[in-house]
């Protein structure tokens, strides 16, 4: 109240407050869903990579050998990561087999690990930016009946 015993005018008042609180609020809020959005996208990516390698290593010709079905694999995983706008290097990709590669009955297992960055964090801020680490493992049987391809 005023000196004269009136109310005062608070007119207008309201929309600068909500425009600060969307602001404060909406501002965190859209970060994070990039953040998310950022991280599902490469997760995916991740899945679909190991899960093409892993059968881009066992299917291919009968006169391919072990190095070609790991080039296989890498081009296929390279592929995956690609359609999600994502580059993926040869030291995030390992091919392991048990108990041996392309032999009947063993069974071949790809895994990627990456990291995915923050977004719009600048690198002025120095050191590695800060980011959240993503990994995807997929085993496939190369199959009890199929012809051994190792030793050709």
């Amino acid at each position: 109240m005023t000196p004269s015993g009136r109310l005062r005018d608070e007119c207008g008042s309201a929309v600068v407050e909500f425009s600060w609180l969307a602001i404060l609020l909406l501002v965190p809020l859209i970060y994070v869903m990039l953040a998310v959005f950022d991280v599902q996208r490469a997760s995916y990516g991740a899945t679909a990579a190991t899960r093409a390698a892993a059968r881009a290593f066992i299917i291919g010709p009968d006169d391919s050998g072990v190095d070609e079905s790991r080039e296989r694999a890498f081009e296929a995983a390279r592929l995956a990561m690609a359609d999600q706008g994502l580059d993926l290097n040869r030291d995030q990709l390992s091919i392991t087999c048990s108990p041996a590669c392309l032999e009947s009955g063993s069974t071949v297992t790809v895994a990627l690990s990456t990291a995915v960055p923050l977004p719009l964090i600048p690198d002025i801020l120095g050191g590695d930016r800060p980011a959240i680490h993503i990994s995807s493992e997929h085993t496939e049987s190369y199959g009890t009946y199929r012809e051994s391809k190792a030793h050709r």
